[in-house]
């Protein structure tokens, strides 16, 4: 009874409840982690309380929260000057009716937007309800398109330390180093690269069986118009359109000189404005279509980081550490199904596997640590962790994104047509890998 009083346990489960009762994530979060402190014994305010620990927790991703709303004008920009549309409609003509290259180019082009052009979702309601009529007439199953966008979304910020990928093993990085300073662990983002890849391909296998296997066959859709959308043959490129580009070498030229999104996106930006590829009355227009897209996960971002901050503060990890070494029994596949699992339902409650890292770090670490897991065993059951649910949960940009494009004639729905596939196809396989990785690494 006395465990299952453990702040931890009480903020975690409080956290998951609100957040499957589509209680806004933010009020979860701000509610659990008061909870957490007044039963942890932590005052309100003044020195060494709930609200001076949630404070101090920002700071740790601080970055990562600038980084999105960054990115986030990026996209807005982007999308201002036309060149999404024009992608669109060039993407229709290379393809000639063939859906594997239909799906091989909207493989890449996710990808891309998480590692190599950073705009996450935004290029999704412009990019694909216009390919919908050649979809239609394919007869393409969009539940296999699910599947595909959301694989480009996932696996390569699990695996590829540019871009988004950068932010997500920067904070798993932060994180373990964080929580592992009493025993000595150092992790760097190398370090993740060097076993993540195992995730990544466990998802790979995942979207081979849903395309090749379970979508493939051909599945009917009513034609319908869509609003806004309309037939244009002019595909040429305008000044703004190379100013774009420009911008687009320079965020890549920035990340792999600085390694930093921020100053990366920033650069990005600053030659959009300078070279008035987006005109100086409408640089507002942009910011707030930037804070619009990713403000919200950036506050759920720095908010994270004070919830855990509030957990260590209560004192209670180790003591949760120890009663769940002996439920354990020193067995590890018993713990890295456990770990897995609960990732698995706090990142369905927040809908953020970035989110989720501060949150089950607190424990995840010293756990692993206890039981015996090495490092890079540490950092595959914290990716897996913290990705597991992120494609299968409805308030997740991962299954959002997919929905927004393939939903704009009203024929695919989001919990049955993205949520479900992407759910069974992707954390099946990574549950199973990161449990079996670890054992090993």
């Amino acid at each position: 009874m006395e465990n299952l009083l453990n702040p931890v346990i009480v903020a975690v489960l409080l956290l998951c409840v609100l957040c499957l009762l589509k209680v806004n994530v933010l009020l979860s979060m701000l509610v659990s982690l008061f909870v957490a402190g007044i039963i942890g014994g932590l005052p309100l305010v003044g020195d060494d309380s709930i609200m001076s620990s949630v404070i101090a927790g920002f700071s740790g991703n601080a970055e990562t929260a600038l980084a999105y709303v960054l990115l986030g004008t990026f996209a807005s920009a982007m999308a201002y000057t036309g060149i999404t549309e024009i992608l669109s409609k060039k993407t229709a003509k290379a393809v000639g009716g063939n859906k594997w290259i239909l799906l091989t180019i909207l493989l890449v082009i996710a990808c891309a937007s998480q590692n190599i052009i950073p705009i996450h979702i935004a290029y999704i309601p412009i990019l694909v309800p216009p390919l919908l009529a050649m979809m239609n007439k394919m007869k393409l199953d969009r539940r296999g398109v699910a599947c595909t966008i959301a694989f480009g979304h996932k696996a390569p910020y699990i695996a590829v330390p540019m871009g988004f990928g950068l932010i997500f093993m920067g904070i798993i990085r932060d994180n373990i180093n964080d929580n592992a300073k009493d025993f000595g662990w150092k992790v760097t983002v190398n370090d993740i690269t060097a076993v993540n890849w195992i995730l990544a391909v466990a998802m790979l296998i995942g979207l081979a069986i849903a395309v090749f296997i379970t979508y493939r066959k051909p599945r009917e859709y009513k034609d319908i118009q869509l609003e806004g959308v309309h037939e244009s043959e002019d595909l040429t490129l305008k000044y703004q359109h190379w100013v774009t580009l420009a911008a687009i070498v320079v965020v890549v030229a920035l990340q792999i000189i600085y390694g930093s999104l921020p100053v990366a996106a920033l650069g990005g930006l600053l030659v959009m404005f300078i070279f008035q590829a987006v005109k100086p009355k409408d640089i507002d227009e942009q910011f707030q279509g930037g804070i619009k897209l990713m403000g919200f996960i950036a506050f759920v971002m720095l908010v994270a980081g004070g919830f855990a901050t509030v957990l260590q503060n209560t004192g209670a990890v180790d003591e949760l550490v120890k009663s769940a070494i002996s439920l354990m029994n020193g067995n590890k596949w018993v713990a890295a199904t456990i770990i897995t699992l609960i990732g698995l339902l706090v990142t369905m409650g927040i809908g953020t596997s970035f989110g989720t890292v501060p949150v089950l770090a607190v424990l995840y670490v010293p756990l692993c640590h206890e039981m015996g897991f090495s490092p890079a065993a540490t950092i595959v059951l914290m990716s897996a962790a913290a990705a597991l649910g992120d494609a299968g949960s409805p308030a997740s940009d991962t299954t959002l994104g997919p929905t927004s494009g393939l939903n704009a004639d009203g024929q695919h729905d989001h919990i049955w047509d993205t949520c479900v596939p992407t759910f069974l196809h992707f954390n099946i396989p990574l549950m199973i890998a990161a449990i079996v990785a670890a054992q090993f690494l």
